[in-house]
């Protein structure tokens, strides 16, 4: 058995530091140390996206990161959207569009989407689509996904624009 490593780490703005077996997948890092589970496994292979989080401005797989390479690392999960009880406008999207169904690959397509709006803050249909053609769902076509990220699109640029 390797040695453990130390690893010190800012998730959702809040300090860890853990000794970490150098083997330790990012995802099991964040779900079974941390105990934050929004970021869900799914497919373990990168093809799914559903472990989908955001490491220092980047949407990465976490299932494809070692817990070590994140040493030092600013993590966003999907628990670090909302303000307290206020949704992040993307959380509210794809709960007024219905773009989720069982929700599983939610939390992974709303980081992808985040990271999209973050760089177009008005994507086009073609955008979005592109956008989050690294991540499945099972359940919708899809369609209803593209409308939450248009409706959080369309929201975040009101808000913008108010906040001037």
């Amino acid at each position: 058995m390797a040695a453990k490593q130390k690893i010190s780490v800012k998730i959702n703005g809040v300090p860890y530091s853990h000794d970490v077996e150098p083997r330790l997948l990012l995802v099991h890092y964040l779900r079974d140390i941390v105990g934050l589970t929004g970021t869900h496994i799914g497919c373990e292979t990168s093809i799914c996206g559903a472990c989908t989080v955001m490491l220092n401005n980047a949407a990465v797989k976490s299932c494809t990161v070692l817990a070590v390479q994140a040493d030092g690392a600013d993590l966003l999960t999907i628990e670090g959207l909302a303000q307290g009880e206020n949704l992040h406008p993307l959380q509210e999207a794809f709960w007024e569009c219905h773009g989720l169904q069982c929700g599983y690959c939610t939390p992974g397509m709303i980081l992808s989407a985040y990271q999209l709006l973050m760089r177009h803050p008005k994507p086009t249909e073609e955008e979005i689509r592109h956008a989050l053609d690294g991540n499945l769902c099972r359940c919708t076509g899809y369609q209803h996904i593209v409308d939450s990220v248009q409706y959080a699109a369309k929201k975040l640029t009101h808000k913008a624009v108010g906040s001037a």
